[in-house]
């Protein structure tokens, strides 16, 4: 199901009875968070709060607090099935491209997805007021924990042009409220949108900017998807749906942005101009360093004649962010495939908050070939953040993490198993002593031969006959259990 909007989705989700209304008076700053921390940490449903402290905007959040929630945000019995479309789209001549960035690139070049190319509007309900003295202050951006250094907004949608390609990108990045007219945008350097900023430097000239905020539950996902470079996040959301997205101009930059979002902000970031942004509670479950950031400059406010802005806290796991990641885990495993075979499965523990640790199931055929998927890994993308790679043999189920600890536990040779790297790190890694740049650790947990220098035969696991099984399941009630 394709849904138009924000608003269409929590309408959906009130008529399954997953969207709770709060009428009472709520404060932005810190209760909010508080309640809809209770919500996630439970599985409770979406909230929608009408009467917020200081605005007249109602706030939407827990909007994908459950993994059913997001395939249901996405029209899908289970991320699989995403997974499977992907599948069926890949080429056989996808084998001649070295690179698994090629091999996607290849994906959204193919006539299948014709059908769902963006669609360009003159008009939509995204501009249906338009603010050219706007007033930052008047949307209902949340202070989430005690020591964050202000109100930031969590759920945007950046988006930013290569000023040399033109290509358009759409990221997520939060943004610290400065005041009515100014705010910090907070991208990490390895980001897109850092990229485009830093071009825009060097010549110069300050980047133009549009923060789209509240779209379809698809377009949000792809903000949070890690394409790579060149891939359109708004045609991934096309095909996540099914359906074009409607884009449009924006009023006062150069950039087309959803035709039916709920706000969008936009304006200018600086090329000189920084200020100390955070500290920021963020999904590692630790407050970031506060640092130096660009400050974004406000030109106008667009927006629907009744929006309703959407949020999502960060924080320690699980969070939203856990199932929007494990959508991730789950629609980009074909991808991995195609350039690592052999592996079989991928997970990303959530307390592993996504780029801490991954467990890796192979088929494994020679010696060494577990630290040879660890090196690919560490070489894909934004996986090469990855602190901890644990790979078990294909018997493994990933996951389940007490089976995989178990065997990893009973498996490995601390001295042979165990090897090092250093390479980048996420810049939210506060254990590090370098910034975004540190240390990375492998475990090879699988079965050893002779060629690995293991000289014993590796033991059979304790497992019992499936005759016997079968005769105890036929009399399971002769034994006086309830069937």
């Amino acid at each position: 199901m394709a849904y138009k909007d924000l608003q269409h989705y929590i309408d959906a989700l009130e008529s399954r009875q997953e969207m709770k209304r709060i009428s009472a008076q709520v404060d932005p700053v810190l209760e909010i968070t508080e309640i809809a921390d209770r919500m996630v940490k439970t599985g409770g449903p979406a909230l929608l709060f009408e009467n917020v402290s200081g605005s007249p905007f109602p706030v939407a959040i827990n909007l994908f607090g459950t993994l059913d929630r997001v395939c249901f945000a996405l029209g899908v019995a289970s991320p699989d099935e995403i997974a499977e479309r992907i599948s069926a789209m890949i080429p056989a001549t996808s084998s001649s491209f070295s690179s698994l960035t090629d091999k996607v690139k290849l994906l959204w070049q193919l006539k299948d997805l014709k059908n769902v190319q963006p669609k360009i509007v003159r008009s939509g309900s995204s501009q249906e007021i338009v603010q050219t003295e706007p007033k930052l202050l008047d949307v209902p951006v949340l202070k989430c924990w005690p020591q964050d250094a202000g109100r930031f907004i969590t759920l945007p949608l950046v988006v930013t042009r290569n000023p040399e390609t033109g290509q358009q990108n759409i990221g997520m990045y939060r943004i610290q409220v400065v005041d009515d007219r100014r705010a910090l945008m907070h991208w990490h350097v390895h980001h897109d949108g850092a990229s485009h900023h830093r071009l825009c430097q060097k010549k110069g000239t300050d980047m133009e900017v549009a923060v789209v905020l509240g779209c379809d539950p698809a377009t949000i996902y792809a903000a949070t998807a890690p394409l790579p470079p060149g891939v359109d996040e708004i045609l991934f959301s096309s095909f996540l749906r099914n359906s074009p997205v409607e884009m449009l101009r924006a009023k006062t930059v150069d950039l087309m942005v959803p035709a039916h979002a709920e706000f969008v902000l936009e304006g200018t970031v600086s090329a000189t101009e920084t200020q100390l942004e955070g500290p920021f509670g963020d999904h590692t479950g630790f407050y970031s360093d506060a640092d130096q950031y660009p400050v974004f400059n406000l030109t106008a406010i667009t927006r629907k004649k009744n929006p309703v802005y959407p949020a999502t806290i960060v924080g320690r796991p699980p969070m939203e962010d856990f199932y929007l990641g494990k959508l991730t885990e789950r629609i980009f495993l074909p991808l991995i495939q195609l350039q690592l075979p052999e592996i079989v499965d991928i997970h990303f523990p959530c307390e592993g908050v996504f780029h801490n640790c991954v467990l890796v199931s192979v088929k494994k055929q020679y010696p060494g070939q577990a630290r040879k998927v660890a090196a690919s890994i560490w070489g894909m993308g934004q996986m090469m953040f990855t602190k901890t790679i644990v790979v078990v043999d294909d018997d493994v189920d990933v996951q389940n993490c007490s089976e995989t600890a178990w065997k990893v536990f009973s498996s490995i040779d601390p001295e042979r198993d165990i090897f090092f790297t250093k390479g980048p790190l996420d810049v939210l890694d506060h254990a590090s002593p370098i910034p975004v740049f540190g240390s990375k650790v492998g475990i090879d947990a699988t079965r050893k031969s002779g060629a690995e220098g293991h000289p014993r035969t590796w033991p059979d696991e304790i497992k019992m006959d499936n005759k016997t099984k079968e005769r105890v399941t036929a009399r399971w009630q002769d034994y006086g259990f309830a069937k």
